[in-house]
């Protein structure tokens, strides 16, 4: 009975807003071309595919156009496929498109909207990531120190993979406990050894996470979903719970030793906002500072750093393993610039140009998040010459935009040369339309951060060790495991140690 009655819900609301929208458009508004829709289950018929929903997107476009919309189930969706329509949204109007949806995942993900990434616009949001982001970069003497601290923990892999020379090895499981590492050293002062079982257990449950949100889960469709038997629900409660029991156990162990006078890490820094609030002595009026917002901020900084920086050290492994001549000419460069007798610094970085186009290549070929989060337009709004009504979601197609022939030549072809210009120096880039972490008030909290580890330790990983396939191994494909990170196929590697590094040691 409660089925029929939510069905019957979803079609009067359904029928209404076709309605509105055939009202406004005999007023002589314009709306994007929408895929065929029906009631109770709108677009999903045309949205069914053997392909992930970026490439989807990018297909229907050469039909609908670069902007068009749907209806996804009761939710109306804008979908955008090129980077004139995505300024606007994330620059231009950026403001007035910095909502978040309410999606059953999301809202489980984030304690109903709660923290940065999935929280909605608002002065509450504002003052988190203004301190999270004052704070990242000015602990002790800011990014001096950052660098110090990226550095141990790149030096500390890299010696350790000295003894997995010559031999099979899957990578990935240490270099995510270097990044896990970087992150809870600036959020927590702590870090892991290896084989330590609480980072196995956020390993895990990170890896739970990835696989259930934003995967054409109908639960965020179709809400009701979630009081039925859901294999996939289950998984991320399931998850969120191992989350949790870390997260609350750092938590209380801050707040039991926290002293006002000394600040060591991100979490006391937010303790003492929220102090600050409690006492009235906060800038902002009224910001809602409730342990759960603490803790969710915290989470979303370890869910979206380890996760992202992580997968893109993999994908640019894997893109060296299938161009060997692109590392080749990395180390070279490295040999060149830097030299054996002493680890990469940040300040190389102006020195090591194809490096960084080797970096931002990757980013543009592949992005980790190639729909970004979606946004929701808080007003009546527009697109160009299109009519956005309040509490639209907006979906951002990165990866169309990144393989745009309009903006790239060639977008297809692996080529770090286009990020650089006629005398071989890094340009950020050749178009405007390079947007690996997003844009405007919603862009990546952690660039920065991302950046500098991503450029610190290929440069010291490659100074040391040349990646092979295998022998035996098949090369993993370049095909990613669509969802709200995009990751490759698990692949191993073999590890050679160069030559001239070994000469430097012995």
């Amino acid at each position: 009975m409660d089925l029929i009655v939510t069905a019957l819900i979803l079609t009067v609301g359904f029928v209404i807003f076709f309605t509105s929208l055939v009202q406004r458009k005999l007023k002589g508004e314009k709306y994007p071309k929408c895929l065929p829709s029906f009631p109770l289950i709108g677009s999903l018929l045309s949205l069914r595919s053997n392909l992930p929903p970026h490439l989807h997107f990018q297909n229907l476009q050469k039909t609908y156009g670069s902007l068009f919309s749907l209806m996804m189930g009761p939710r109306y969706v804008v979908v955008i496929n090129n980077y004139q329509y995505a300024k606007e949204v994330l620059l231009k109007k950026g403001k007035l498109f910095a909502g978040r949806p309410s999606l059953v995942s999301t809202d489980l993900l984030s304690r109903d909207g709660k923290g940065i990434a999935f929280a909605n616009y608002s002065p509450t949001w504002r003052f988190h990531r203004k301190l999270v982001q004052s704070n990242i970069y000015q602990c002790g003497n800011g990014l001096e120190t950052l660098e110090e601290l990226i550095c141990k923990e790149v030096t500390s892999i890299c010696t350790m993979l000295e003894q997995f020379v010559d031999a099979p090895l899957d990578l990935m499981t240490e270099v995510s406990r270097m990044v896990t590492n970087v992150i809870s050293l600036l959020c927590f002062n702590s870090s892991y050894e290896k084989g330590d079982p609480e980072f196995q257990k956020m390993l895990d449950y990170s890896q739970g996470i990835v696989e259930t949100v934003g995967r054409d889960n109908l639960m965020d469709v179709f809400s009701w979903l979630q009081y039925f038997p859901n294999e996939a629900l289950q998984t991320l409660k399931r998850s969120i719970a191992s989350r949790d029991s870390i997260l609350h156990r750092k938590f209380e162990e801050h707040k039991a030793n926290y002293n006002s006078e000394s600040i060591n890490d991100l979490l006391d820094s937010l303790l003492k906002a929220q102090e600050n609030v409690k006492n009235n002595n906060s800038p902002i009026p009224g910001p809602h500072l409730t342990d759960d917002h603490l803790q969710m901020t915290m989470a979303d900084i370890f869910g979206a750093g380890v996760e992202t920086t992580s997968t893109t050290i993999a994908w640019i492994i894997l893109y060296l393993l299938h161009h060997p001549q692109v590392q080749t000419k990395i180390q070279e460069e490295i040999e060149n610039n830097v030299g054996h007798e002493r680890p990469p610094k940040i300040s190389d970085r102006c020195n090591l140009h194809f490096l960084n186009a080797t970096i931002s290549e990757t980013l543009r070929i592949q992005p980790v998040a190639p729909l970004l989060i979606p946004h929701v337009a808080l007003v009546d709004t527009s697109i160009g010459d299109y009519t956005i009504p309040k509490d639209s979601n907006v979906i951002i197609n990165l990866w169309a935009i990144h393989h745009d022939e309009k903006e790239w030549k060639s977008p297809g072809t692996y080529d770090p040369t286009r990020f650089l210009d006629t005398e071989g120096k890094y340009m950020h880039s050749p178009s405007p339309s390079f947007l690996p972490f997003g844009a405007g008030p919603r862009v990546c909290v952690g660039e920065v951060l991302t950046k500098m580890q991503l450029f610190l330790f290929f440069a010291t990983f490659l100074q040391r060790f040349t990646v092979e396939v295998p022998a035996g191994h098949q090369l993993a494909g370049l095909i990613g495991k669509s969802g709200i990170v995009q990751q490759p196929e698990k692949f191993k590697i073999q590890l050679k140690s160069r030559k001239a590094w070994k000469g430097c040691v012995s």
